[in-house]
């Protein structure tokens, strides 16, 4: 990608909870991983904090493209990774903290070549990678049914079969290869939004991009290396932004804080695992007035933080986390 087509390195980027995300962590030191680096706020707000190194991870080029412009200015504290944050273990051990932005960065939304955006025009892609097969490729290949699966689990759409079929039709006549086609199409099967909605092609634009870049595949195995790549007493702590995310983030630390269900108070005691994490909070935090004023992209965030113990890392079965499961897809 051409550098005369990115955004500006100076343009104002907010990370969205930053204030509460530090206020939980407290105090910032040592050596931390910020697993979806974006434009680098999180990284530069843990440094501002007390963090002596930020080891930035992210598989998307284009981060680390307009990273090099200011990376120079912190002498080394910050160093970028290009790799999922899925694999952080390998580039890292035994560090202070994790911190994972989950979803699309606004600097992506922002480029219409991109194809992430329903309110641009651009080519139906949304690879953060910039490889692998794209949206078009699932939305002009993929069968009706498979396309109703992604839409209805990864975007909790419930027209998805309506839309899936409008796909399917509209494909029969002419490959859908552009994000505003797309758009349009998905706006032509649901009822016009009331003010103050949503844009009717949200929930389905987000089940593509989860489905193109295996999010939530993604998010169980980064989760996974979270726990084994931090120190004892070390900090994760998580923000995302749609309920299946949040409810994989809830179900992975609770099962981790052996908080898996209430046992009958009269059956016998069990041995059960050591816990390898300490709840800092049981409800997910939420953004306040102010930066909800601040930034409205942060309307829907909600953040679960975390505290590593000293119990050896162990595996999960993706069943515990309720991780959601296509047939028809892959």
């Amino acid at each position: 990608m051409a550098a005369t087509s990115s955004p500006s390195s100076d343009a104002p980027h907010i990370p969205v909870l930053l204030r509460p995300l530090l206020a939980n962590v407290a105090p910032v030191s040592g050596t931390w991983i910020d697993g979806t680096f974006g434009a680098g706020g999180y990284a530069r707000g843990l440094i501002e904090a007390g963090a002596d190194e930020v080891i930035g991870i992210d598989r998307d080029p284009l981060a680390h493209q307009m990273a090099a412009e200011w990376l120079p200015d912190y002498n080394g504290r910050i160093r970028l990774e290009l790799t999922n944050f899925a694999k952080m273990d390998t580039v890292a051990e035994a560090v202070d903290g994790v911190v994972l932005d989950l979803g699309v960065s606004s600097m992506q939304l922002d480029l219409a070549e991109r194809g992430f955006s329903f309110m641009k025009d651009g080519p139906l892609d949304m690879r953060m990678s910039q490889d692998g097969p794209s949206a078009a490729d699932l939305v002009n290949e993929l069968d009706e049914v498979a396309l109703a699966e992604i839409l209805f689990i990864f975007g909790e759409e419930r027209a998805s079969r309506r839309i899936a079929k409008a796909i399917v039709r509209a494909r029969a006549e002419a490959p859908i290869t552009r994000t505003l086609d797309l758009a349009q199409l998905i706006e032509g099967c649901l009822p016009r939004a009331k003010p103050g909605q949503s844009h009717p092609a949200t929930r389905s634009f987000q089940a593509l991009r989860i489905a193109v870049n295996d999010e939530y595949i993604a998010l169980m195995e980064g989760l996974m290396a979270a726990e084994r790549v931090l120190k004892p007493g070390g900090m994760l702590a998580v923000v995302t932004f749609h309920s299946v995310e949040d409810r994989m983030v809830k179900r992975f630390l609770q099962s981790r804080a052996g908080q898996t269900g209430r046992a009958n108070r009269y059956a016998p005691e069990m041995d059960t695992e050591a816990p390898q994490f300490d709840l800092i909070s049981r409800k997910a935090i939420g953004p306040d007035d102010d930066e909800l004023a601040q930034n409205p992209r942060s309307r829907s965030a909600k953040l679960r933080v975390a505290r590593r113990t000293d119990a050896p890392s162990g595996e999960i079965d993706a069943k515990t986390i309720a991780m959601p499961q296509l047939k028809g897809h892959r």
